[in-house]
């Protein structure tokens, strides 16, 4: 797919246009995901690709996505099975595998000490670890990132300050099913996942926008 976003017969400018031009604007980015959610309730979602170009944004692709079990919300909270609204910076790939040929984001691959800290108490709270040592041990719960759905990944910028209580553990990770849900991820096919980190370039500081038509309406 290759069609510029808007109407240009009509030259109406749309919400998805002005969400565009805001992460161009504010975080210099060229290439952009967005997650549209079904509904606030929904698991179900479409994410639709697009790049800067030629002075103009163009869609590329769109794929079929799944979120959090109890849908996308604002107000995240530790736990809650849902995905977090908003425009998140992607500057981390990962997975249980070798990175796969022509990745330009930083690709770290996972052994059987990484961790990702959902621990609300610990200093460690939304941050991956690599510890040889009993996990049990040292934080009351955690992540482990050697694991199927994590064979090929990207972290999603959220809660980079590390709030507690907060959510932590957001990534774009291999889907469950097309017809499953994520504990609060973005998860799109294994295919398509590889496609989406071959795309992304750091220089273009890829970003992804996710919510409904209503929550998405609201970040302008």
């Amino acid at each position: 797919m290759n069609s510029k976003t808007g109407n240009q017969a009509s030259l109406k400018i749309t919400y998805v246009d002005r969400l565009l031009e805001r992460v161009r604007a504010e975080e210099h980015s060229e290439q952009a995901m967005i997650v549209t959610a079904h509904s606030s309730r929904s698991s179900q979602a479409l994410l639709t690709v697009y790049e800067w170009g030629n002075g103009n944004w163009e869609k590329r692709e769109e794929m079929r996505a799944v979120i959090g079990q109890k849908g996308i919300t604002f107000d995240m909270k530790e736990g809650g099975m849902r995905s977090p609204a908003g425009i998140y910076r992607i500057r981390q790939s990962f997975g249980t595998e070798k990175s796969p040929l022509g990745i330009k984001l930083p690709y770290r691959q996972t052994t059987a000490f990484d961790y990702w800290v959902d621990d609300v108490t610990s200093e460690d709270y939304n941050q991956w670890v690599v510890y040889k040592g009993d996990p049990d041990l040292r934080w009351r719960s955690y992540e482990r990132l050697s694991i199927p759905l994590y064979k090929y990944a990207a972290v999603i910028g959220y809660n980079e300050d590390a709030i507690p209580n907060k959510g932590s553990a957001i990534f774009l990770h291999i889907w469950p099913g097309p017809d499953k849900y994520t504990a609060g991820c973005t998860a799109v096919s294994e295919e398509n996942i590889v496609k989406l980190l071959q795309w992304m370039d750091p220089k273009k500081n890829p970003v992804i926008i996710q919510g409904t038509v209503e929550q998405l309406q609201q970040l302008l």
